[in-house]
């Protein structure tokens, strides 16, 4: 037994004496989340395409989100328990369009398709599902989670893109004992992705491939704070250390101003990544980017994590419309680091979008938004919504065509066009359903990767049941 799991027994010994206790239950709060989620991936067939790649993935399914936050137990120190039962049901995967890989000598197969978990042949899973639990406790404004938490900060956050949400397994601390300041700390040791009901150790892009030369870790540590210097201005901070691949250094600046009818939001972030241990000296370990060439003059695809990302975004709010317009630089040898086992992850930038994350070696990304609250017209619930990224500069190495020839891409460039409309139902008897089809358009002449297109059609609702 390692000592998150037994933390996390004693802790539920301790609570289950309490349970009874007032505030407890009384405080309790339990939903079910329904949600019905299709996609359609057309990847376009060029001169790209691996030997075997399908122009095709679709998926379509039923989610079930149990959830149950309890309140605390009565004394000066409280203890809860929450709990959190995930459920995916497929609709449709046939037909070899799951997207999945399947396994054979030498090759342990995908990690799964685009949504479900798929079994060795490449076949998706009638359903798949998972029970995690999470105890607590809390002291004045200081709380301490042990167990499966889904954490949304700027060195780690959840991604929630698919049928049933990514969960991570470890510990956590967050006071709000000063004034204006809110401090957060945590170690995590295992992930489970929005495709998997099982756990899985931590890993980056270039080594999480599923051979026997994937590295991994149980470790990732993270610490930081936010600061409200005023009602409108929010200074941030935070430390990310994956063990023997990655420290991240996270400085953000939040910042709204009224100006004539509207409101600017200012959201300014920085990011500096190095090695660390064994990604600094062992190929195992290296991650994707640009490193030039070796001495027999062959093209190096990997090497240790070298990256400093800036970016700013900047959107304007008057009478229901959202103007927006960004830019981000990410320089260094390395592509962005953050936490990806090679099952859908998500990292904490202006630019992670429906399909791209526009944050590869030496990448510069502008984009433009625009959204729109159609409340203001008489139409309540319903909102659409733009957003256009342009990626240059990029410098890089990928396998292409169906022999994978190794190849350059420096100057390479990346685009994607996001579209989202949504519905959600003010009143009446189907009250909080809610509707969203979410349209992208991605378009590049990096090595190995091919053109997309992309449509989900999402169905959701919320049942309180306590």
């Amino acid at each position: 037994m390692n000592k998150s799991t037994l933390a996390l027994a004693v802790a539920l010994g301790a609570i289950a004496q309490q349970a009874g206790a007032a505030g407890f239950i009384e405080d309790s709060k339990a939903t079910l989340g329904l949600r019905n989620f299709y996609i359609n991936t057309d990847n376009r067939d060029d001169a790209t395409k691996a030997a075997g790649a399908q122009n095709k993935s679709e998926e379509w399914g039923q989610a079930f989100d149990l959830r149950f936050i309890s309140g605390y137990t009565q004394g000066t120190v409280g203890f809860g328990l929450d709990a959190i039962g995930l459920l995916g049901v497929r609709l449709d995967s046939g037909g070899g369009t799951n997207g999945a890989t399947a396994a054979s000598a030498g090759n342990a197969g995908s990690y799964g398709g685009t949504v479900f978990p798929s079994k060795s042949n490449g076949e998706a899973v009638d359903n798949y599902s998972s029970l995690g639990l999470t105890a607590k406790a809390k002291i004045s404004q200081t709380e301490l989670k042990l167990g499966t938490l889904q954490p949304k900060l700027p060195v780690i956050i959840t991604n929630d893109g698919r049928l049933l949400p990514q969960t991570f397994q470890g510990g956590q601390i967050t006071t709000n004992d000063i004034k204006d300041l809110t401090l957060v700390a945590g170690q995590i040791e295992k992930a489970k992705g929005r495709n998997s009901s099982n756990v899985e150790n931590l890993s980056l892009a270039g080594a999480n491939g599923r051979t026997a030369a994937g590295r991994d870790s149980n470790k990732f540590i993270y610490a930081g704070g936010d600061y409200k210097i005023t009602k409108d201005l929010t200074a941030q901070y935070y430390y990310g250390n994956l063990d023997q691949f990655y420290k991240q250094h996270f400085l953000g600046l939040l910042h709204n101003w009224a100006i004539g009818p509207g409101v600017l939001k200012t959201d300014l972030r920085y990011f500096n990544s190095r090695a660390d241990g064994a990604n600094s000296n062992d190929a195992n370990y290296f991650t994707t980017g640009d490193y030039g060439t070796n001495a027999a003059g062959a093209n190096v695809t990997k090497g240790k994590v070298d990256n400093n990302l800036y970016s700013g975004l900047f959107l304007y709010s008057v009478a229901g419309h959202t103007f927006g317009g960004g830019y981000q630089v990410s320089n260094g040898n390395s592509d962005f680091p953050w936490l990806n086992q090679g099952d859908g992850s998500s990292a904490y930038l202006t630019t992670d979008s429906q399909i791209a994350k526009f944050a590869r070696a030496g990448e510069r990304t502008w984009q433009a938004r625009y959204a729109y609250d159609f409340a203001k017209v008489g139409v309540p619930g319903l909102t659409a919504g733009v957003v256009y990224l342009r990626g240059d500069n990029i410098d890089t190495r990928g396998r292409v065509g169906v022999a994978q020839v190794q190849t350059n891409s420096n100057g390479a460039n990346e685009w994607e066009r996001d579209i989202t409309v949504a519905y959600v139902v003010p009143e009446g008897t189907f009250k909080n359903v809610g509707v969203a089809w979410k349209n992208a358009m991605w378009r590049n002449d990096i090595a190995g990767q091919r053109n997309q297109d992309e449509n989900r059609v999402i169905v959701s609702y919320s049942l309180p049941l306590l």
